[in-house]
């Protein structure tokens, strides 16, 4: 049985980290789940960075959870037509309809509805934020089709970095490599919402199929569609050696200056949101010191902060990362 490796001292966790533990969803997610009141200790609504000691009940819904104490990570071949979320408004069928896994788990990362290939799924926060951020340029491999030939242009042109001007980033340069007269290889180091459909789109071409074969060590191999396998000991072992010098945005806060504009693009969109408390406090603060103009209340700061995070959502997207 693999175990979890904290980061933390037991019986002395942020609030954030026991939830994603405890497989309920990400650190990122818990986070908005405590801003909507949904979680409570010991009977008292729970606030952003608050801590759990031993003995400490938490409740989700009004359901108490607890943190696993072993360690899922499995390998899951995701067919085409199958979405990455949890969201069932649109009548998709999803990962977890898929694999009906008796656990609460969580994918570290996403596949859109139209790809196919190796998703990782965990119920564990610390791999998952790891292997997510972008600033540790873990890489990501696809086998990708498309309608034209490839060319020694075409793979210049995409393994040298390509603006996306819906996004407003440019690309970090990759390894791109021909396996076929329409097929090709390419290896990412960062997940930007359909960033391989939108690179080929920048380049004339469309996708007409992608399929993820490798994430880090962890290799797709012979899984058929629709199956999930458990990561070996080996590949687990593998794995963590990769990620004991890798950051985790969740652990290092502090650091966030540091990050990059992401009109760059070399930053991990919904990191550059992951100080979601400071920004509510200036939202408030703004709002507050509002003032009249045109018979209405407005504040440029508010409506800045407002249109800047309806950017970020647009750029990192819900339907995968490919």
């Amino acid at each position: 049985m693999q175990t979890f490796q904290s980061e933390n001292q037991p019986g002395d966790v942020r609030l954030n980290k026991y939830i994603s533990d405890a497989g309920v969803c990400s650190r990122r997610e818990a986070d908005r789940l405590i801003t909507e009141g949904r979680v409570q200790i010991d009977g008292k609504m729970a606030t952003l960075g608050s801590r759990v000691a031993s003995g400490m009940q938490v409740y989700v819904d009004g359901k108490e959870i607890a943190p696993e104490e072993e360690m899922i990570l499995l390998a899951v071949n995701k067919p085409r037509g199958i979405v990455c979320t949890t969201d069932t408004r649109w009548g998709d069928r999803t990962i977890y309809d898929l694999m009906n896994y008796p656990k609460r788990i969580f994918s570290i990362g996403r596949l859109d509805k139209e790809s196919e290939g190796l998703l990782l799924m965990t119920n564990n926060g610390d791999i998952l934020n790891k292997i997510m951020r972008a600033g540790n340029y873990h890489e990501k491999e696809y086998l990708v089709t498309i309608d034209k030939p490839v060319t020694e242009a075409f793979l210049k042109k995409m393994s040298g970095g390509l603006y996306l001007k819906e996004l407003e980033v440019r690309t970090r340069p990759c390894k791109v490599s021909s396996v076929g007269e329409f097929t090709f290889q390419i290896i990412l180091t960062q997940g930007l919402n359909r960033q391989i459909r939108r690179m080929c789109a920048a380049c004339g071409c469309h996708v007409l199929s992608l399929k993820r074969v490798r994430i880090m060590n962890i290799e797709l191999g012979s899984l058929e569609p629709g199956v999930y396998r458990k990561v070996t000991k080996e590949e687990y072992a593998v794995l963590l050696e990769a990620l004991k010098d890798s950051s985790n945005p969740g652990e290092h806060r502090k650091h966030m200056s540091s990050f990059q504009n992401p009109k760059r693009g070399n930053t991990f969109f919904s990191e550059a949101r992951e100080p979601e408390r400071n920004s509510r406090e200036k939202m408030e603060k703004f709002q507050k010191t509002a003032v009249k103009r045109n018979g209405r209340t407005e504040n440029n700061k508010t409506r800045n902060n407002k249109n800047r995070n309806n950017k970020n959502r647009k750029k990192e997207g819900n339907r995968g990362d490919d």
